[in-house]
């Protein structure tokens, strides 16, 4: 349900919806994408920050290229 509705605030989320169905994956499958895009926005900042014992970082850039 939360990925229904991120898909109508979420221009990103919409985004990678539409990107995916137009690429021939169902409805199931492109709202699955989504959940698992929203899945990693909420908690990989958690997970980082008790791995590095450090705050969230809005800007934070990642050392890999």
């Amino acid at each position: 349900m939360c990925s229904m509705n991120a898909m109508k605030i979420n221009t990103a989320c919409k985004a990678l919806y539409d990107s995916l169905r137009a690429n021939g994956k169902t409805g199931k499958q492109a709202l699955i994408a989504v959940c698992n895009k929203l899945w990693k926005q909420v908690f990989v900042p958690i997970v980082v920050g008790i791995k590095n014992n450090s705050l969230y970082q809005p800007n934070y850039c990642s050392a890999k290229p």
